[in-house]
């Protein structure tokens, strides 16, 4: 094999582990795996999930997803205190109304993924 050749190969296969979860050192790969797990924790709810849902198309008000979700102001309030404190989502207060949007990137991707698995094909 040419030098050439060796150096293409180990190239291919430095890209290939990149990425992986072979690249990751150990202490950091626990840390990432305690903050997956604390992030999906925080999504492993259908309530949360369909409030990630309906806020992926816009910013919302309590209300809006009350209606959106058909279900009571205290139960929809509950998980987006869920969702706030985890930083998945911000909130603004304008008058008496409190508006909801969709803060973490992370989430946002997740929720398109989740829509692409679940909900696209039971629509097909």
């Amino acid at each position: 094999m040419s030098l050439d050749t060796q150096n293409l190969v180990l190239e291919q296969e430095a890209s290939a582990q990149s990425g992986t979860c072979g690249s990751v050192a150990p202490t950091d790969m626990l840390d990432q795996a305690q903050a997956a797990s604390a992030f999906l924790k925080a999504l492993a709810h259908e309530g949360r999930l369909m409030i990630l849902c309906h806020l992926s198309t816009g910013e919302k008000s309590v209300g809006e997803l009350e209606e959106l979700l058909q279900s009571r102001q205290a139960a929809v309030s509950q998980q987006l205190a869920r969702l706030r404190l985890e930083g998945i989502v911000t909130c603004r207060r304008e008058g008496k109304t409190i508006y909801y949007a969709l803060h973490d990137q992370k989430a946002e991707r997740l929720i398109g993924v989740v829509y692409d698995m679940f909900c696209a094909q039971a629509q097909s």
